[in-house]
C-alpha cells in the first residue's frame, strides 16, 4: 500500500516542485504520471522539463501519443496510466482515489497555498484519502524548507 504526500507550495512553483519531485522518483526507478486539469498548465510543464537550463531535460511526454506506454514521465489531463506509473503527481485539484493510492507506491498531491480554493480541495482530498485507510502525510514549505508537519497512518 502506498502513502499520499501532500505538499501546500507557499514559496516554491508548481513547475519547480514537480521537477525536483520528477528527478527523485526517476531516481526510485519510478514511471510517473502528472495529472493537471489544463492544458496551459501541462504546456508550462512540458516545456521547462525539456529546456531547464540547469539540470538538462527530464525524458517525459504528453499523453495522447503512441508512445504513452513508453514514457518515464507522461503529463496528462485523464485518469488512465498508461505508463504503468508507480507514482501519480496530482496539480491543480485533478483527483486522485483511494484505490488508486493504495495501488501506487506514492502520489503526491500539490496545493498552492494561497488559492483558498485549492487549500481548502486539498483538505477534502485528505479527509476522503485518510477516512478511506489511506496513509497520507502533510508537508509544508512555510518555514522556508520542507517539513512534515501531519501524518495518518492509514
Amino acid at each position: 500500500m502506498g502513502a499520499v504526500f501532500f505538499y501546500h507550495l507557499t514559496r516554491s512553483s508548481a513547475e519547480a516542485t514537480l521537477r525536483s519531485l520528477l528527478g527523485k522518483s526517476l531516481q526510485a526507478g519510478w514511471r510517473v504520471v502528472v495529472r493537471g486539469r489544463s492544458a496551459p498548465f501541462l504546456d508550462r510543464l512540458d516545456e521547462m522539463l525539456w529546456l531547464h537550463p540547469e539540470d538538462g531535460f527530464l525524458p517525459h511526454g504528453r499523453a495522447g501519443g503512441p508512445h504513452d506506454a513508453d514514457q518515464p514521465v507522461l503529463l496528462t489531463d485523464g485518469l488512465d496510466v498508461p505508463n504503468g506509473a508507480a507514482c501519480v503527481m496530482s496539480v491543480e485539484g485533478a483527483e486522485v482515489t483511494a484505490e488508486e493510492a493504495t495501488a501506487m507506491q506514492r502520489v503526491c498531491i500539490l496545493f498552492d497555498g494561497a488559492e483558498e480554493t485549492a487549500v481548502a480541495h486539498a483538505r477534502g482530498q485528505w479527509k476522503a484519502l485518510t477516512g478511506a485507510g489511506c496513509a497520507a502525510q502533510y508537508w509544508s514549505e512555510a518555514g522556508g524548507k520542507w517539513e512534515k508537519k501531519a501524518e495518518s497512518g492509514g
